[in-house]
């Protein structure tokens, strides 16, 4: 490994901005550039090194690959190095979020681009589709986590059962199931009261501005499993405060697949629409603390959770859990988007291709032509 000396607070703020604005793909081509560079390139930590880490934030809350800049920029310049390296990274996507969200509430982009949102927006679900193909290979590696991501999915989607229960039930479930024995003869391994006191709070009264933040807050930490998992959590959110409708949303998620930026930026755009910039700035900043501090703060710790055996089981139930939230609404904003026969080939080729094609810009040009494609079936007067 090559400690070298300490970067300068400038140079960790400009190679991470950099990174913010490259940051096309989604979290899979996200981490690999924070790979190339940090490891291959510069040598900061071995392959191994990389490895471990990366599997600590991929079963814990927050967005890996922010995660894994603050963790960098901690380790080059201390704590102040990590704040710098994730704002670095996250600045370009939420300035880019925020102004395009201004521009489809002032400019009315729903209707007056209505041509290109109906391909965009069946490109959304694939997206999704593929995303639950990764996650599954990643975290379903046995017949229990499947049930508990078939069980979360059914619940989601035909009961009204809150999502933070869902999740506390699934890490319960197969923590007892893998740890049944140590159960009955010792204390729990873990406590919940983190989860439950998130299902309080969510009773609680506050002002907007202050609801955003806190649902934002909630939304990022319990993303567990990756980025994509958030998508659930602010559906759930944005639809039961009619914040947003269901196509609105859908049309946040296409902005956000075109944006060199972490998948949670879909918050920034949340929040506008739910209470303006005041708004955007609350969510998005609640959804990007805990991404904050845990590796600023709490590295060392979090290792230590992630690799404890007894606790471990908890974490992967309610990773197994996620899975099924997504798959929920992947259904919903299928029914949503995908409205006729051409926006089905739309979206199964849009699937086809993200699975075909794995490069930096793959989902970018995905999506894009999905909107082309679907503005030249509408001019064509196809429907």
């Amino acid at each position: 490994m090559n400690s070298g000396a300490l970067d300068s607070r400038r140079s960790i703020f400009v190679r991470f901005l950099k990174f913010g604005l490259t940051a096309w793909g989604g979290p899979a081509a996200q981490i690999e550039l924070i790979r190339r560079e940090c490891v291959e390139q510069e040598g900061w930590v071995s392959e191994d090194a990389f490895r471990r880490t990366l599997a600590v934030y991929q079963v814990l809350p927050g967005p890996e690959a922010t995660e894994l800049c603050i963790y960098f920029g901690r380790l080059r310049r201390g704590r102040i190095g990590g704040l710098l390296a994730g704002l670095g990274f996250m600045l370009p996507g939420f300035v880019l979020m925020l102004a395009a969200s201004i521009l489809y509430v002032e400019a009315d982009l729903a209707d007056s681009l209505d041509e290109l949102f109906y391909g965009l927006s069946a490109a959304v679900g694939a997206l999704i589709a593929r995303a639950l193909v990764r996650l599954g290979r990643v975290f379903l590696t046995d017949a229990w986590l499947w049930l508990l991501a078939i069980a979360a999915f059914a619940l989601t989607l035909w009961t009204p059962v809150g999502f933070a229960l869902v999740l506390l039930a699934a890490g319960l479930l197969y923590e007892l199931r893998s740890n049944v024995g140590r159960w009955f003869g010792t204390a729990a391994s873990l406590s919940p009261a983190p989860l439950v006191a998130l299902v309080v709070a969510a009773g609680i009264s506050l002002p907007l501005t202050a609801e955003l933040f806190a649902e934002g807050l909630k939304a990022g930490l319990l993303t567990f499993g990756g980025a994509f998992t958030v998508i659930p959590f602010l559906q759930e959110t944005a639809l039961s405060n009619d914040w947003l409708t269901e196509s609105q949303f859908v049309d946040g998620l296409a902005i956000g697949g075109i944006l060199p930026a972490p998948l949670v930026i879909l918050g920034t755009f949340v929040g506008y629409l739910a209470g303006g910039v005041g708004g955007a700035v609350a969510m998005t900043v609640g959804i990007f603390l805990p991404a904050f501090v845990f590796p600023i703060f709490l590295h060392r710790q979090l290792v230590s959770v992630a690799e404890n055996e007894r606790l471990r089981p908890f974490l992967l139930g309610v990773a197994a859990a996620a899975i099924g939230l997504i798959a929920a609404v992947a259904v919903e904003i299928i029914e949503t988007s995908v409205v006729d026969a051409y926006t089905a080939v739309i979206a199964v080729g849009a699937f086809l291709a993200l699975n075909r094609w794995h490069g930096k810009l793959t989902i970018v040009l995905v999506v894009l032509g999905c909107g082309a494609l679907g503005a030249l079936v509408q001019l064509a007067g196809l429907v």
